[in-house]
């Protein structure tokens, strides 16, 4: 029975929906209200239904909201049904005086509820916004110095409490945990203890204690009333639902709650269409609505859409009715920047079952034909399209004529049609840009800001560590020492009329992006010192009430009404990325920014990259015609961005259209030196990129290059360049400049440099950019010359130079300036950053790649515009930025440049990756080691005297170790620095073995006797004569006993010589030292002896130096080796007792473990590092004790505690998911071929050999890394060998693994399963929760035998990309039929893999390019 009356109730609703009517009052039990005002004191009452409330006269009117509660045209207010039942329930818990919890979804819906409220019963409002910053002083009281003395002065919560207002407390979620409970005693009892020694107590105990003492012994007391009319309105998401903290339960317990649903269906339609006016097309917004409210009850969980802003669909519609619903859509629910595939998958079936038109089909193309100014301050726009001319208004903000800050801009249709749109949407709303980096969003805004009448622009860089206190106020000092609150761009924009372009919002925390809900949405703000901001339309409301009021004095500020908002960001870092399977969320999915919070916040716009055909055409409006040099690198750019493959389109990402702009600008200003192959080599810094991604580059360029052959040109073969310097100009090369005229002499660097040939060209290139006017930035291994080639550089040219180098603990502050207290005030000194653009002086920025990327980020605007926001308010600017000369502005001065050093990225330096974060802002180039040559002609300068011969086997030896550290045989990649070290010393001390000096850069690695190994062997091969080091340290230790050491002392007395004598012999003949008395003594004066002074002839007494030799200690007694041989042999015994293993078990388990051994431990240490790095500590703010924070120097001059800051673990936000491991599964080939000819090639002992390569080097990793092994053959698909949650621990459990596989191989059925158990595989590991998925195929290439083609193992490789990312290794073959299939299938997923060294090579490539993203 009750099913059939939901079922009823059901298709009721769904027939209203249809005919798109609104509910009758007859249908929906209504709820009515009145208010009525009378003269009395009380201003009347407030009645909803059966529940009847006094109105109080309010004493501060401005502080009641106004312009909540929509009028009709009788003068009634417009209220729904909905909204009437949530406000009658309020009431009811006004009268009992409780406070309230209102939660819901993510958006503005039951904020306004509340003012409505506010606003009907003529409360003041007090409001707070909670974030993972707000502390006790937010809540209670902060201190102020005023006159050099602090004072307390009240927040919120204390002023509603004292002055009966309504304290509105937003984001009860966002806070960090026991934050809150300071307010659990004002919630039940109206009691709080305040920091300046007052007590707030209940009303009733106050007015029982008035009957009895007067009000100066209350006061005398510190009794301060807390008024009757005080209430608390939280409003919260629902946690675990969304991202948060739970509530504590004592404070839950504390509030009544109510559950504030979105709007009904039919309301939601009738208000959108109430603004949108007369339509042509209203099925448009029912589509829409519908769309809406089918996202809110999928079955699939995905992201909120954000209703409550469906309200602005009407006023686009309102000013454009041509708009389809496919147009709107994708800025109120931009589902292709934060949706999976499987997300957009479900969002484009339910638009198919709407009935949506085709997104071809319905593109509006229209264009602006004019933007007039009105008398009214208004913009009249008018719009072009198929469907005819559309015109609407839009505020006008302050103008400022920009300046061109970069090389003019170059429409395309495409920006054309985008700024259109932009247009409409800013007439509504705040909008936010996403798109990758490079493709055009700060450009964009910048001509949006153009077309609308010339705004004024403002940019605002913002970064991780950003709290909401930095976006609107900063706390500093007056000359005077009193604390006093800076205004931010922002905030001034909001004053001035300003447009601010907020860059970079993807990387603001959640918490403290809600900071700007108020204010995008409603216009209105509480600010930290107490004022507030108010929307134009309610200011002159409340101006019109009040004339004689001066709203200024009050604290009122009023918003202009052509502010705007233009954020940008980048998409999603999860969405199109190789990680693993993102469980859907209706918060979002995991690692995205745009959560159902973000999505209510702005209306969206994708910004994509230019297309092929768009950037011809800007590249040719430039530059000319393209060159065939730059038409190759758009063929491959092109070739990348197009690509489905995760691997090329990370690469694209280094081919953005900044980068080709300058790319081009190069090519035109100093021709083709350089072919497309050495350019693209250049851009992506290939020498340092991992296997993997660097085969799939040489892949496209191979396709798109004509004659490369692959590789990267040898400098060798490029002819030599000279260095020219006279007092007047440099040249280098072919290119040249003037000398540089200064008078800091004392900054521009010094150094000794020898020319190497490879440098000096590199020196060239360098200069060329810097001509340009390029910001640099040099990437390579440790002591590859990256400084004193810099630093060269600079001496050449006469340029005086900044340093500051960057570390773990750079902030941002630090970063820009130096805060200090002097004479109890914030005094800030100007960092070498801020020094170098105000003098036009080169920056050197060290070690970039050491400081967080968040923290590096805020040099974009500077390097890309030439802004920045400092710490005490003034802003850097460009140089010819108008208006510039006031207090507060610090102009670029031209000759300013940056030049960046940073490590490559990657194992082993595992830092921060500068390149992929900031790369395409600056002209790239990599810093080699020196070719052979060069390196030879750089030791001869250092060791002219050392043997030309020992320099060439040096030379020689290292470049070989360099050449295995590149392809990962080794783990440290030896540089120049090392050789310069050893022929230094051998130039100094000739006479020392090179035995003795390879120890300086070997001794390392004494303790990792695979690396030493492997390391000597290469020398030694060279013919270096190292055979003792190479032997061990009882060689080592024999050889140094051949040389006698005898350790003299010279010192000097300070007494004068009495005259010379023989001295006293002593009987004993016991050694003396000194002492003026004794003949035969050493280092005396006036005596017979040896190494003193003033004695008359040398006497030996017979007397040495007495010391334990090398020998007797290097002579261990045979009784204690044989007894530690003893020790270890029975060690051993019983450990193969414990696991159950036989020495003959043993023996055959070492076949198969001995010859991987090297690379076993070399993975292990890939793996240590990379659990190393992911356990790094950050720093934890607002705590009692620990290391001064620079950021609340304020605070701590007022007395605060919570001053200081912490290193410690970061534990997880509240709610995020939990980090999980990476999975691996590993298909082997356990089929009749691989056991057939194994005495053909050695395929199955390879294999084996890489199954015990797995199962030893991820022992001890489980937390980190999952695996599991399968076989496939002819008689099955999938053949268990280890399983992911029991794998093998001990070496007997690994032999039965291998014995296991080697069995089925010698006694299964013929036929191939290959394709099968790889789409198995592959589609198992996709269901998976997991990080990262890797499958790996081992097999041979046994394929066309059974119908297996390329194309189809391709397929199944590639069938869950990127969730799944999958590759196969031939380790088998007849002929070269597995060469044949590899060369066929995607670059990168395939390997051969026929000698026996290789193969666990390979499989390591594969780990560390997917482990260390």
């Amino acid at each position: 029975m009750q099913r059939n009356v939901q079922t009823i109730r059901r298709i009721n609703v769904l027939r209203r929906i249809l005919a798109h009517q609104q509910p009758t009052v007859a249908e929906v039990a209504g709820v009515s209200w009145s208010r009525n005002y009378t003269t009395s004191a009380t201003g009347g009452t407030i009645q909803i239904d059966d529940v009847e409330k006094e109105i109080d006269v309010p004493l501060r009117p401005e502080l009641v909201p106004n312009g909540y509660v929509s009028i009709s045209e009788s003068g009634e207010a417009a209220l729904s049904q909905t909204r009437l039942h949530h406000l009658r329930w309020m009431l009811q818990k006004d009268k009992l005086g409780q406070d309230i919890l209102l939660l819901g979804r993510p958006g503005g819906l039951r904020r306004r509820i509340v003012m409505q409220y506010s606003e009907l019963t003529r409360r003041e409002v007090e409001y707070i916004l909670l974030n993972r910053d707000t502390t006790e002083s937010d809540l209670k009281q902060r201190r102020e110095i005023l006159d050099g003395t602090a004072s307390y002065h009240n927040q919120s919560a204390v002023r509603a409490a004292v002055e009966g207002r309504i304290l509105l407390i937003e984001g009860v979620e966002k806070t960090e945990r026991n934050v809150l409970p300071i307010l659990n005693n004002l919630l039940e009892n109206r009691e709080m203890h305040l920091e300046d020694g007052r007590f707030l107590i209940a009303a009733k105990n106050y007015d029982g204690l008035l009957e009895r003492f007067s009000r100066d012994q209350l006061d005398k007391w510190g009794l301060v009333r807390v008024s009757e009319k005080f209430r608390v309105i939280a409003l919260g998401l629902p946690v675990p639902r969304y991202r948060g903290s739970p509530l504590d339960p004592p404070l839950r317990s504390r509030f009544q709650a109510r559950d504030i649903a979105e709007l009904p269906y039919i309301e939601v339609l009738t208000e959108a269409k109430a603004l949108a006016g007369p339509l042509d097309q209203p099925d448009v917004l029912t589509k829409l609505v519908s769309f809406a409210f089918g996202i809110q009850s999928a079955s699939a969980l995905l992201p909120d859409f954000p209703i409550d802003n469906l309200r602005y669909a009407g006023l686009l519609l309102r000013n454009n009715g041509t708009l389809t619903e496919q147009e709107l859509l994708r800025r109120f629910y931009p589902y292709p920047v934060f949706l999976e595939k499987e997300g957009s998958s479900y969002v484009t079936g339910l638009m198919e079952s709407l009935k949506f038109a085709a997104a071809e089909s319905t593109s509006n193309h229209a264009e602006i034909e004019s933007v007039t100014k009105r008398d009214d301050g208004q913009l009249s726009v008018r719009l072009r399209s198929a469907k005819g001319m559309v015109e609407f208004q839009l505020p006008d903000g302050t103008v400022s004529p920009l300046d061109d800050k970069r090389q003019p801009f170059i429409p395309t249709p495409y920006q054309t049609g985008l700024l259109t749109e932009l247009v409409q949407t800013v007439a509504v709303v705040d909008v936010c840009l996403v798109g990758p980096k490079g493709c055009g969003k700060s450009i964009l805004a910048e001509q949006l800001c153009r077309l609308l009448n010339d705004q004024h622009m403002e940019a605002m860089v913002l970064y991780q560590d950003m709290t909401a206190r930095d976006l609107l106020q900063k706390r500093t000092t007056r000359l005077n020492g009193d604390t006093v609150w800076q205004d931010s761009p922002l905030l001034l924009a909001a004053l001035a009329g300003h447009a601010i372009v907020l860059d970079g919002i993807h990387r603001l925390h959640h918490s403290t992006l809600g900071i700007l809900h108020r204010l995008v949405h409603d216009r209105e703000l509480q600010l930290y010192d107490g004022r507030r901001l108010l929307s134009h339309e309610r200011y002159d409301r409340l101006q019109a009430a009040q004339p004689d009021l001066d709203l200024g004095t009050k604290g009122m500020l009023r918003i202009h009404p052509g502010f705007r908002i233009i954020a940008l960001a980048e998409p999603a870092q999860s969405v199109g990325t190789s990680s693993g399977a993102n469980v859907p969320s209706r918060v979002g999915p995991a690692g995205a920014w745009i959560s159902a919070e973000t999505l209510s916040l702005f209306l969206f716009h994708e910004v994509r990259g230019l297309s092929e055909r768009e950037e011809r055409h800007v590249l040719d409006t430039l530059y000319g015609p393209i060159s065939e040099t730059m038409e190759q690198i758009l063929r491959v750019a092109h070739h990348l961005r197009t690509s489905n493959d995760p691997v090329q389109q990370t690469l694209a990402g280094n081919l953005s259209t900044r980068q080709l702009l300058r790319i081009a600008r190069r090519l035109h200003q100093y021709g083709e030196d350089r072919d497309a192959a050495d350019i693209l080599h250049a851009t992506f810094l290939s020498k340092f990129m991992p296997s993997l991604p660097r085969n799939v580059l040489e892949s496209a360029m191979r396709r798109y290059l004509p004659n490369y052959t692959g590789g990267i040109t040898s400098e060798a073969e490029k002819a030599p360049i000279k260095v020219e310097r006279t007092d007047e100009v440099v040249r280098i090369g072919r290119t040249s400049v003037p000398r540089y005229r200064t008078e800091a002499i004392s900054k521009i660097p010094d150094i000794v440099f020898y020319d190497v040939p490879q440098h000096l060209r590199l020196m060239e290139r360098l200069l060329q950019d810097f001509l340009l006017g390029e910001h640099l930035l040099l990437v390579g291994n440790q002591g590859v010359g990256k400084n004193k080639i810099v630093d060269r550089l600079l001496q050449l040219m006469g340029r005086p130079r900044e340093y500051i180098q960057l570390h773990r603990d750079t902030t941002v502050q630090s970063l820009t300036l130096q805060a200090t207290v002097r004479d109890g005030r914030i005094e800030y000194e100007d960092s070498p950053l801020v020094k170098a653009v105000r003098y036009g002086h080169v920056l050197v920025v060290d070690e970039a790649d050491k400081a967080p990327v968040h923290v590096t980020c805020i040099l974009k605007t500077l390097v890309e515009n030439g802004e920045m926001l400092l710490s005490d308010g003034r802003k850097i600017c460009p140089p010819s930025a108008k208006g510039t000369s006031a207090e507060g502005f610090l102009p670029t001065h031209p000759d300013f440049r940056m030049i960046v050093l940073a490590n490559r990225p990657g194992f082993p330096f595992l830092g921060n990756d500068f390149f992929a974060a900031l790369g395409d802002l600056f002209a790239c180039h990599a810093v080699d080691n020196p070719l052979p040559e060069s390196e030879m002609f750089l030791l001869q300068q250092y060791g002219p005297s050392v043997p030309v011969a020992t320099i060439r086997r040096l030379v020689d030896a290292f470049a070989e170790l360099r050449e295995m550290a590149d392809a990962g045989t080794l783990h440290y990649p030896y540089s120049t620095r090392e050789v310069v070290a050893i022929v230094r010393h051998l130039e100094r001390f000739p006479s020392d073995a090179l035995a003795e000096v390879i120890g300086n850069v070997l001794d390392y690695d004494r303790y990792a006797p695979e690396t030493l190994d492997q390391v000597t062997a290469v020398l030694l091969r060279h013919g270096l004569a190292i055979g003792e080091y190479a032997e061990g340290c009882e060689a080592l230790a024999t050889m140094r006993r051949q040389r006698q050491l005898q350790l003299t002392v010279k010192s000097h007395s300070g007494k004068g010589v009495s005259g010379p004598k023989h001295g006293k012999v002593d009987p004993n003949n016991d050694p003396h030292v000194g002492g003026n008395t004794w003949a035969g003594g050493t280092g005396g004066r006036d005596t017979a002896g040896l190494g003193g002074k003033g004695g008359p002839y040398r006497l030996d007494a017979g007397h040495k130096v007495h010391q334990l030799s090398d020998a007797e200690k290097d002579d261990i007694p045979e009784e204690v080796k044989q007894a530690a041989r003893e020790m270890n042999r029975k060690a051993f015994e019983e450990k193969l007792r414990e696991i159950q293993m036989s020495p003959y078990e043993h023996k055959v388990y070492e076949q198969y473990a001995e010859p991987i051994r090297r690379q076993v431990q070399q993975l292990r240490i890939t793996l240590q590092a990379l659990q190393a790095r992911a356990k790094e500590r950050q720093w934890q703010r607002h705590r009692s004790a620990g290391e001064l924070d620079d950021t609340k120097l304020v605070e701590g001059l007022t007395g605060e505690r919570a001053i200081y800051k912490q290193r410690a673990e970061q534990d997880p936000e509240p709610g995020t998911p939990q980090e999980k491991p990476k999975r691996l599964k590993l298909v082997v080939d356990v089929s009749g071929s691989m056991y057939r000819f194994n005495g053909y090639d050695g395929r199955l002992d390879r294999e084996l050999e890489a199954t015990v390569m797995v199962m030893e080097a991820f022992d001890g990793f489980e937390g980190k890394i999952r695996y599991d092994i399968v076989g496939h053959s002819g008689e099955a698909v999938a053949v268990p060998f280890v399983n992911e949650n029991n794998p093998p621990k001990d070496a007997k459990r690994r032999l039965e693994t291998i014995k296991m596989m080697h069995a089925h191989s010698q006694f299964c059925w013929s036929g191939d399963h290959t394709l099968a158990a790889t789409e198995q595989a592959v589609d198992e590991l996709a269901k998976e929760d997991c990080d990262e998925a890797i499958v790996i195929v081992l097999s041979d290439a046994n394929l066309a035998r059974y119908g297996i083609t390329p194309r189809k193992l391709n397929n199944a490789l590639a069938r869950q990309s990127p969730r799944v990312q999958a590759y196969v290794i031939f380790i088998g073959s007849l002929d070269d039929e597995a060469k044949v299939v590899a060369e066929s299938m995607t670059a990168g997923k395939a390997f051969v893999c026929m000698d026996l060294d290789q193969l666990p090579q390979i499989m390591r490539q594969i780990f560390a390019a997917s482990l260390l993203q």
